[in-house]
């Protein structure tokens, strides 16, 4: 498989989408084969990160050991000390990394609807710095590392804890994102932060919000969530001040069958004007919303 000139995933013999049940009825290895596509998207969308966005590989902790399990993330060349705005990009929860906001959407979609990229293009056309999170990629297999293994059931006998270990300020996407917003962003020259959250990635949001509130409120102009899972009553815990700041600041995108940007009516949750992604597909719903996205930011900058 490889990606064409439109970023669609296609067999290189027969031109076809990947088949996920490629062995009749044996789900385990469809599953592994699955998997093992994953892991070379994963890398291959870091390539582009870097290669086609020009973004730069920034590992953490800043003060780890050589032999330390480390995660990343990645900005662009002058995020820390450039003056112009700083968006944020935080993905879902899932097995997919930095730079995706779906790997499913990827191999069913493409590159153009499953990736962070033509997001990442757009900020940095607008003359905005950018930086991707990686909140998923909280811990290092040791296993693949340094263990080998004549067959899976065997690995599978022993607990996942011998060989899962923890990255240190990245085990989970709450604290991964915490770490890289008080030892980057916050430190930046930005003085005007937006953030774009999609799914678990608006939950995530709205803790750093709650954990460092007067930082957040004073750098923060606006947020962009898209079918987030937050929820404000409840994270805030009633506090008036962060659920007015959420009323200002942010807007919601949910997959929705009305038009995109016709306001959507939640009897549960009125924390924040929300709008149609113009898409029922949970994973079309970023890249069917990209250009309302960044109409709103534009026009909250304005206005600041």
């Amino acid at each position: 498989y490889d990606f064409n000139i439109k970023g669609e995933l296609r067999h290189l013999d027969t031109n076809e989408s990947f088949v996920f049940n490629y062995y009749k009825s044996r789900f385990e290895q469809n599953h592994k084969r699955y998997e093992v596509l994953g892991r070379f998207i994963t890398q291959y969308v870091y390539e582009l990160l870097e290669r086609v966005c020009m973004l730069q590989k920034v590992y953490i902790p800043t003060d780890a050991t050589e032999d330390e399990p480390r995660s990343f993330f990645f900005m662009s060349k002058n995020a820390l000390t450039s003056s112009s705005s700083l968006i944020i990009l935080l993905q879902d929860r899932g097995v997919f990394c930095a730079g995706q906001w779906g790997q499913k959407t990827i191999v069913s979609d493409g590159l153009r609807h499953g990736t962070q990229i033509p997001f990442i293009k757009m900020a940095l056309q607008s003359h905005w710095e950018v930086i991707v999170l990686n909140p998923n990629d909280n811990f290092a297999d040791l296993k693949t590392e340094k263990h080998h293994f004549s067959t899976r059931e065997e690995a599978v006998t022993f607990t996942q804890s011998v060989w899962w270990i923890p990255k240190r300020g990245s085990s989970s996407p709450e604290e991964h994102t915490m770490y890289v917003w008080d030892h980057f962003i916050s430190k930046s020259a930005a003085k005007n932060v937006a953030f774009i959250a999609h799914g678990y990635g608006g939950l995530v949001f709205v803790d750093l919000l709650v954990q460092r509130t007067c930082e957040v409120m004073n750098k923060v102009f606006s947020v962009a969530f898209i079918d987030s899972v937050h929820n404000t009553q409840h994270q805030t815990r009633n506090n008036p001040q962060i659920q007015e700041w959420i009323l200002k600041c942010c807007r919601e995108w949910v997959s929705n069958s009305k038009p995109l940007n016709k306001t959507v009516d939640f009897l549960l949750r009125t924390n924040c004007p929300t709008v149609s992604a113009g898409t029922e597909k949970y994973g079309l719903a970023p890249s069917c919303c990209l250009h309302a996205i960044f109409r709103y930011l534009k026009s909250s900058l304005k206005a600041k």
